[in-house]
């Protein structure tokens, strides 16, 4: 049976945990800060598991930093320990290799006998299921700045064991500046999107790039990983097809998107198992699927996990949207990057990737200096594409002849 304790008592309220407990976290935009400092304080060594954290969470001695998705929290953390899955399949480690101890979430205020997960649903229902199932232990930061949000996250105050009262801001992105260079990838990619299209897009300058460049657009259907401020920003300009409700695993984004999402009957966040299914996405028609990548190689493999061989973040959900994008009737699977990039000064289209891949056979890469149609075309033909269409033209003759060596020019 739920109930309320203090902050400051929460070691006791915990009782007995295994020697190394599994600790699986909301992550993202609505992390339980006082919550997970407070279980830091009290337990000693544990297994800390969650997607894309933030700076700030527990990086310590005793304390190992377990995704499948790593973020910027812990992206150069020695203790890092990166657990290769489909976002999708995440879910399933939790029955299998991975059985969760005890589950950390942070809610809404009570509204009509239940609570929400307010912004990020994602992983964490599959997660409280594991753990109630194990005998384990589901701990609430009731939370007065999270939304009310419908969806897979509505819960019975009954689900869990602990709650606390803490209130912490909701994560919110800084600003993507763009660039010329950004507005010139948007608009190729804006130019391919029709109106009844549905999308699916990530954050970053050239997704909100893309978002902005479809204000024109009518109908428009939303089933992604993601709702951000530029899906807010086409809803108030009714590109939205209101008939449908939006649809997502999760929301980042302002303050504003945060106070939109509160007890919005068109929002609905679902688990990843239902939002990142192959086949589930492949039933939304003219499906719009827009990742980035790190590189994309002669071959359209494409690495967006990996730099130098240390893992940057991880596949996500760019695979699933990829193979279910290309599924749906109408639908396409755009990879979008610079040709060059500026910090490291080197091509992004590259003969072969060293790397592990994270996808490959997207339907098209777009770069600033053209699209590069790949899928239904010879894997010639593609390697000309994406030397001739995406490449810089600093290295179209270094690409060609290594084309050549490679076999994929005559």
């Amino acid at each position: 049976m739920s109930g309320y304790v203090r902050l400051e008592d929460l070691g006791g309220a915990l009782g007995e945990l295994p020697e190394r407990p599994r600790v699986v976290v909301g992550g993202n935009a609505s992390t339980p800060w006082s919550l997970l400092r407070r279980f830091d304080d009290v337990v000693d060594r544990y297994v800390l598991h969650l997607l894309n954290a933030h700076p700030g969470v527990p990086d310590r001695e005793g304390v190992l930093l377990e995704t499948s998705f790593v973020g910027a929290g812990v992206r150069r953390s020695p203790r890092l320990a990166y657990v290769p899955a489909r976002l999708s399949l995440v879910p399933l480690l939790f029955t299998s290799t991975l059985p969760p101890d005890v589950v950390l979430v942070r809610t809404s205020a009570p509204y009509d006998g239940k609570v929400s997960l307010g912004p990020e649903v994602n992983i964490l229902p599959a997660a409280i299921e594991a753990v109630r199932a194990g005998g384990g232990q589901v701990v609430a930061q009731v939370d007065p700045a999270v939304p009310y949000v419908y969806g897979d996250g509505e819960l019975a105050l009954e689900v869990f064991d602990v709650l606390v009262e803490a209130s912490d801001p909701l994560g919110t992105p800084a600003p993507t500046p763009s660039d010329d260079v950004t507005a010139l990838i948007a608009d190729r990619v804006a130019a391919r999107i029709c109106d009844g299209a549905t999308l699916q897009l990530g954050i970053g300058a050239v997704p909100d790039a893309v978002l902005a460049g479809l204000r024109d657009r009518t109908r428009l259907r939303v089933w992604s990983e993601m709702v951000s401020d530029g899906i807010l920003a086409l809803e108030r300009r009714g590109c939205l097809d209101a008939q449908r409700p939006l649809t997502a695993s999760f929301l980042l984004g302002s303050e504003e998107l945060y106070r939109w999402a509160h007890l919005n009957p068109r929002l609905r966040l679902l688990r990843t198992e239902t939002v990142n299914d192959p086949g589930l996405i492949a039933r939304n028609p003219r499906m719009v699927s827009v990742n980035t990548a790190l590189q994309v190689d002669l071959y359209g493999q494409v690495n967006a996990s990996r730099v130098h061989g240390r893992i940057h973040s991880g596949f996500g959900g760019q695979t699933d949207f990829v193979v279910g994008a290309l599924h749906a009737e109408g639908g396409q699977a755009l990879i979008a990057l610079r040709s060059w990039h500026p910090r490291a000064d080197v091509s992004t289209i590259v003969p072969m990737i060293e790397e592990p891949v994270t996808s490959f056979q997207a339907s098209a890469v777009v770069t600033e200096q053209g699209v590069a149609a790949l899928f239904g075309h010879t894997q010639e033909a593609q390697a000309r594409h994406l030397v001739d269409r995406a490449a810089h033209p600093d290295v179209r003759d270094e690409l060609e002849e290594e084309g050549r060596a490679l076999g994929l020019f005559r």
